[in-house]
């Protein structure tokens, strides 16, 4: 008889691979409600009801993921993971790749204390699993209230949070503590200055009046730049796209937006003149800045990120998608400041201020 498997690290892997494809959401919980399920049931008990065919009667498991979990204790890799394995993409070029190697952590994650939908640790550990070295938590800012942007006092206790967790994880791997702070219409930024000089980055984005016109989106952009706070300016054009795989597209309406109209120049020099880095934002939905853009601020010297923007763990592996279009438009992995040891790349944040 064949060794019996992990069903529950099956489940979560099968989640995960859901997550990096960008499929529906409910598609990706009802795997993960699933291995919750499963992990608080006593082995003995998941054993009977597979044998007993009664798996889909526990809370929380369905009867695909019932079918998973009996083919993981039968030994048999499940189906389901199987196809989806198959189906996860192809080798990156080898440009691309090699800036993927030199990346060593992820400048712009979430979690469920804003819109995310997994707590900091499980992000946490999908990203040691991944071989990151760190990345920076940046959940949303107050005014952003549609995704439950923290306030002072929430960020102050994710900050302690975020404190006891490092103290648990794996060698080798730490949260940086930060935000995604919102870039308001004067060009402010919505926390306070207290708080955003105790965090180790910050990245700063628009959100809101995205179809302002180019002369006051550029002040706004601009003034927030010049801001010693910031260090990150994020989903430069704010735009959206329709993103490549299912999603939860194939679902609802596609929501796409155009780019924000503002002086490119200006705003370049701004982060020239200030030593901030313009993210290149690797999620499907966004892929920001355009490559025209982005060929334009490669010329101009300015320094880089590359992030997932990351709302779930499988997402965290979208680095790809902004390393392909990183070595498209030829920047140079030095200038990117997650390749840096996350010595240097604290360092650089302090010297802003």
């Amino acid at each position: 008889m064949a060794e019996s498997r992990d069903p529950v690290a099956d489940l979560r892997r099968i989640a995960f691979l859901l997550e990096r494809a960008n499929e529906a959401t409910y598609r990706v919980r009802a795997f993960r409600s699933a291995a919750t399920a499963i992990a608080n049931t006593p082995r003995d008990e998941v054993v009977e009801r597979a044998t007993a065919g009664t798996l889909a009667k526990l809370s929380g498991v369905g009867d695909v993921t019932a079918r998973c979990v009996t083919e993981s204790l039968a030994g048999e890799e499940p189906v389901y993971l199987r196809r989806i394995t198959a189906t996860a993409g192809t080798d990156l070029p080898a440009e691309a790749a090699a800036l993927r190697a030199a990346l060593r952590g992820d400048c712009h994650v979430h979690s469920d204390w804003s819109d995310g939908g997994s707590p900091i640790e499980e992000m946490a550990l999908a990203a040691a699993d991944l071989g990151h070295e760190y990345f920076v938590l940046t959940d949303h800012s107050p005014r952003l209230t549609v995704a439950r942007g923290l306030t002072a006092d929430r960020l102050r206790r994710q900050l302690d949070h975020v404190a006891r967790l490092n103290e648990a994880l794996p060698d080798g791997f730490r949260i940086l503590t930060g935000i995604e702070v919102d870039i308001l219409e004067d060009g402010r930024l919505d926390q306070e200055d207290e708080l955003l000089a105790r965090l180790d980055l910050v990245v700063g984005s628009v959100h809101s009046k995205l179809r302002d016109d180019s002369a006051r989106m550029t002040r706004r952009m601009v003034t927030a730049i010049a801001n010693p706070h910031l260090d990150v300016l994020g989903h430069m054009t704010g735009r959206k796209v329709a993103a490549a795989g299912a999603g939860d597209a194939a679902h609802s309406k596609v929501r796409t937006r155009p780019p924000s109209d503002f002086d490119l120049e200006k705003v370049l020099a701004a982060c020239l003149e200030h030593g901030k880095a313009v993210e290149i934002n690797s999620r499907p939905d966004r892929l920001d800045p355009p490559k025209r853009m982005l060929t334009v601020a490669v010329e101009a010297g300015c320094l880089f990120t590359i992030d997932t923007d990351a709302h779930a763990p499988g997402q965290l592996d979208w680095l790809d998608l902004g390393c392909e279009r990183a070595a498209l438009c030829g920047v140079p992995a030095e200038r990117i400041v997650n390749t840096w040891p996350v010595e240097g790349l604290i360092n650089w944040t302090a010297s802003h201020a």
